[in-house]
């Protein structure tokens, strides 16, 4: 029985055509990861936001004084 795919009827019996498509869609081992978005622009954020909280603090407090 000859595989539909292959147009010359040989039969794959090592599998190989799986082995390529598993190297396919895994990519090569070699590959470095992709890089994380530094944390900086979020802790320049986060520090942002807790200096505007104690401005607004700040200028509530002499207000009510």
């Amino acid at each position: 029985m000859a595989n539909p795919q292959n147009p010359q009827g040989n039969h794959d019996p090592a599998g190989s055509t799986q082995m390529f498509r598993a190297f396919v869609d895994e990519g090569p081992q070699g590959r470095q990861p992709e890089p994380v978005a530094p944390a900086g622009p979020r802790i320049g954020l986060i520090v942002g936001i807790v200096v505007a909280v104690a401005i607004v603090a700040a200028v509530a407090w002499l207000a009510l004084m």
